[in-house]
C-alpha cells in the first residue's frame, strides 16, 4: 500500500492506515479519498499530495 504526502505540511496518507477523522477505513486507496478532500493539517487541496516512496516523491 502507498503513502501521500502533502507537499505544504508533511501530512502523511497512508492506505493501510485509511484516515478515521475522516471516515476513511483501513485499506482505502488514494484513488477512493473525495476530490475535495483538504489535508486535515493545513487545509491544503488533494492535488498537492504527492506519492512518496523510497523516501523520495514520485
Amino acid at each position: 500500500m502507498s503513502k501521500y504526502v502533502c507537499t505544504m505540511c508533511g501530512f502523511a496518507y497512508r492506505e493501510e492506515r485509511g484516515f478515521a477523522p475522516s471516515g476513511f477505513p483501513p485499506g482505502m486507496p488514494w484513488s477512493d479519498v473525495p476530490d475535495d478532500w483538504k489535508c486535515p493539517m493545513c487545509g491544503s487541496p488533494k492535488n498537492i499530495f504527492r506519492l512518496y516512496s523510497d523516501e523520495r516523491f514520485e
